[in-house]
């Protein structure tokens, strides 16, 4: 077995394994934690009655590692749940039903992923481009008035919440300029064009927060390498400043940016629910919200799986480019 095929097997099994236990991990907490959910889900004018029946069919008087096993089979296999008159099927991988809609908790994800991921993506490569350029332009002019400038603006990018800077961009470029319609989300599909407008301030505000962070991070990773044996041999043989800081420098500086965007990635599809419900963006964020408001519990723990797989798969993917950045890193 080659040694990328075996970290492959490896990583898949490790992410397999680590996704069970998450699993595991948040069905007991959200499950096995006090409150009648039949309660809430069939609402305060209920009989008794009608409450035990709703409990029934949420099969809530069930042991909970059954509820877990039957959770696992619907995963692998699907499964079918009755809404009474008829009988559902639902696709593997099932999530569930929604305790509030009756929706298949796959389905409502798909609906919702799209949107967060278009935000994610491109507010990722905003905040890369912005971060790394000006950590690596910092280190650069080290000592220089541009370099205190651009630590300063970093330091303003930290303290500023992202939702005061999605205020002021709307209120200049969409209000008072009127440089931009106001964003709402269109799909890609629909129209390209109007999904990146659309979507154009989303970006840059999810952008100038992080970008503040990878531009410290560049920074100090960039001063770190340069100080490095290797980077005065290079410098005694002649090879040029710009050659050293954006072929040798940055290749080495890049281990921490690559594992602290493999992080933010992976959170931020879930957790950017600030600019979502700023912009009024349907996404996974504001989804999840919501679903924690009414305690539907299926769409809940859905979505945190969901959540947790994208950071499982980030950082796998962050592992091989470890290796593709620096060739002294061995897969294993």
């Amino acid at each position: 077995m080659s040694g990328f095929t075996g970290f492959a097997v490896r990583r898949t099994v490790s992410a397999v394994l680590t996704l069970l236990a998450l699993s595991v991990i948040i069905y007991v907490v959200f499950y096995a934690t006090p409150g009648n959910v039949a309660q809430i889900t069939c609402g305060p004018r209920c009989s008794p009655e009608q409450v035990h029946q709703v409990a029934q069919q949420l099969r809530l008087d069930d042991p909970l590692y059954l509820r877990y096993w039957h959770f696992l089979q619907g995963m692998v296999v699907g499964h079918d749940y009755s809404t009474g008159t008829s009988v559902e099927h639902c696709p593997a991988p099932c999530l569930g039903l929604s305790y509030q809609s009756d929706q298949q908790v796959t389905q409502i994800i798909l609906n919702k992923l799209p949107v967060s991921l278009s935000l994610v993506v491109g507010g990722m490569v905003l905040w890369l481009l912005l971060g790394v350029g000006t950590g690596v332009l910092s280190a650069w002019r080290r000592g220089r008035f541009s370099e205190r400038a651009l630590t300063g603006v970093t330091l303003a990018g930290v303290a500023t919440p992202a939702f005061v800077i999605g205020l002021v961009l709307m209120i200049v470029v969409c209000g008072q300029l009127e440089l931009l319609p106001f964003p709402e989300y269109v799909p890609f599909s629909d129209d390209p064009e109007q999904w990146m407008w659309g979507l154009l301030l989303p970006w840059v505000t999810l952008a100038l927060g992080e970008a503040a962070y990878f531009a410290r991070l560049t920074r100090a990773s960039m001063l770190e390498t340069l100080a490095e044996d290797h980077i005065r041999t290079f410098r005694a043989y002649g090879v040029g400043e710009r050659s050293i800081v954006g072929r040798h420098a940055l290749r080495g500086a890049l281990a921490p940016i690559i594992a602290l965007n493999a992080n933010d990635f992976g959170s931020a599809v879930g957790g950017a629910v600030l600019i979502e419900s700023l912009f009024g963006l349907p996404g996974i964020g504001q989804e999840l919200v919501h679903a924690v408001t009414v305690v539907d519990l299926p769409v809940v723990v859905g979505m945190v799986l969901v959540i947790g797989f994208f950071v499982v798969l980030a950082n796998a993917v962050a592992d091989v480019l470890y290796a593709v950045a620096d060739r002294r890193v061995v897969l294993a």
